[in-house]
């Protein structure tokens, strides 16, 4: 419980949730010794909103680029970190944390820990990964259990849980890791970056738990679907190609995004049209470029 605690938020132009998220950093019963707030160029309310902001140790990190969300977390870990934290829980502008959340964490020793999201209505929603399988090259999306999918609700829930995947919403990282590791890379932009780093620490012979008694609240629904002809598109596709293509523990998984590029491709008169075809084919060669690990 003396351990040094940074938080690490990343916004974007959703000003009204970051209002919500930093009153409920505002209530936490064991208060953060920094919040470092990244603020991605925001367009909107953005900086209004951090000005009147009655956060303890509230330290604005304003960039005049968009960095994506992975950018967003490696300048703000990075920042975090060159000040000698013990501790740094990241988190996106859309999470509220209950007042113990914090305190409750803190109790625990792990190497990485994740807070158990909930929606608004009190129902689990917890989506990290039970399970992300980048062995049988017959899955076609490799993460095949989740929490929510496991449990369906907290009760049922064991006090920790074994994670393979999480998400940078409540994702608490201890120092000796990020020495280990480095940061979240910040090539992916957005999607995936907190995947690969999960991975990373995985691998590196890290744990990672999901605490049952940390409670975060969603202010939105959870929703993954995405236009995946848009701009968006061409990020999930990239990027999960670049995580089979690092990671990936046989050539045949190593293979499936030429396979997957090809499917979409193949099925686009009948989906997504040329812009979904022209993101996969984009998307599969610059992931290629994507294989080598950032430096710890």
């Amino acid at each position: 419980m003396t351990e040094t605690v940074a938080i690490v938020v990343v916004t974007y132009n959703r000003s009204a949730l970051l209002e919500n998220m930093l009153a409920g950093l505002a209530r936490l019963d064991r208060p953060a010794d920094a919040v470092f707030v990244v603020d991605n160029a925001s367009t909107d309310d953005t900086a209004d909103v951090l000005a009147r902001a009655d956060v303890p140790g509230l330290h604005v990190i304003t960039s005049p680029d968009n960095l994506g969300g992975a950018g967003g977390f490696h300048l703000g870990l990075k920042t975090a970190h060159e000040q000698g934290f013990d501790r740094y829980w990241l988190m996106d502008d859309d999470v509220v944390p209950a007042p113990d959340c914090l305190t409750v964490l803190l109790t625990h020793q792990g190497d990485c820990l994740m807070a158990v999201r909930e929606d608004s209505r009190g129902n689990l929603a917890e989506y990290a990964a039970l399970r992300f399988d980048l062995r049988n090259p017959l899955s076609v999306k490799p993460k095949t259990a989740s929490v929510v999918g496991t449990y369906g609700s907290r009760a049922a829930m064991p006090a920790t849980v074994p994670l393979e995947n999480v998400a940078f919403e409540g994702f608490m990282v201890r120092r000796h890791v990020v020495d280990a590791i480095g940061l979240p890379d910040d090539s992916f932009f957005i999607f995936y970056d907190d995947c690969d780093y999960a991975i990373r620490a995985r691998r590196a012979g890290f744990t990672i738990d999901a605490v049952r008694d940390a409670v975060l609240v969603r202010q939105l629904d959870f929703d993954q679907q995405h236009d995946l002809s848009s701009w968006k598109g061409y990020y999930m596709y990239r990027n999960l190609f670049a995580v089979h293509f690092r990671y990936g523990e046989n050539p045949l998984v190593r293979a499936k995004p030429w396979l997957i590029a090809a499917g979409v491709i193949v099925l686009s008169p009948v989906r997504g049209g040329r812009p979904e075809a022209r993101n996969a084919r984009r998307a599969l060669q610059d992931a290629r470029r994507m294989r080598a690990l950032p430096r710890a």
